[in-house]
């Protein structure tokens, strides 16, 4: 598919997630609500904190390894199954529905959190056969789709990952932006056109000032 267009004529925008990140919830509920008044289409992608810290989970503090070593798999591993067998169209309505429980419910990243977005999602319930695979059947895909995420912006950076069209119609990419609460209306759309008129200088780098509070659910 084209980068500068997708079917139905509009600017496509490509977002990488992992279901268990909020800040990553965030910001797709931020972009969701620029869908709506910009002429953007959001494009779903799938990758994983898990294989991000794999290779680094000694040096992490120990409240994360536990969640990053088991946890971080399981959703990650049912988006991906179901990813691969019926489309990248479920994408989207599984977020949601995932991510409302994990986050603005407060489930976490249960095993029953993940069977009620499923059947919220209209997918089969057994999909979550792979939520324990621990030989996962679509590694390969998962590690892939994540590959070509994280390779946009660096090993240095987690999710999400949001990818447009530049200028010069060549894409440009950048992690985050880290948004709380996730704005909108047209202050969602003004985030939206400075966030990619920065990405879009070359040089670019950094923006960046110091967080004070948590993600903030209460008006998604």
């Amino acid at each position: 598919m084209s980068e500068t267009a997708t079917t139905s004529g509009k600017t496509p925008v490509d977002f990488w997630f992992d279901p268990l990140c909020p800040w990553a919830w965030m910001t797709s509920r931020w972009v969701l609500e620029v869908e709506k008044v910009r002429d953007i289409e959001v494009r779903w992608h799938i990758m994983s904190l898990a294989v991000l810290n794999e290779d680094r989970i000694d040096e992490l503090p120990e409240e994360y390894r536990d969640m990053l070593a088991t946890k971080a798999w399981q959703p990650v591993r049912v988006v991906t199954a179901a990813w691969q067998k019926y489309g990248a169209d479920v994408l989207g309505p599984l977020y949601t529905a995932l991510g409302t429980r994990i986050h603005n419910e407060g489930q976490g990243p249960t095993r029953e959190a993940v069977e009620g977005a499923l059947a919220e999602a209209g997918l089969p319930a057994g999909l979550i056969d792979y939520f324990d695979q621990t030989d996962f059947e679509f590694d390969a895909e998962l590690r892939a789709s994540h590959k070509e995420g994280i390779e946009k912006v660096g090993q240095e950076v987690g999710t999400p990952v949001i990818a447009v069209p530049g200028p010069d119609g060549e894409q440009i990419a950048f992690f985050g932006p880290v948004v709380t609460p996730a704005p909108k209306g047209e202050q969602a759309a003004r985030l939206w056109d400075g966030t990619v008129a920065v990405a879009s200088v070359p040089g670019f780098y950094e923006l960046k000032r110091t967080r004070t509070q948590g993600p903030d659910f209460s008006n998604l």
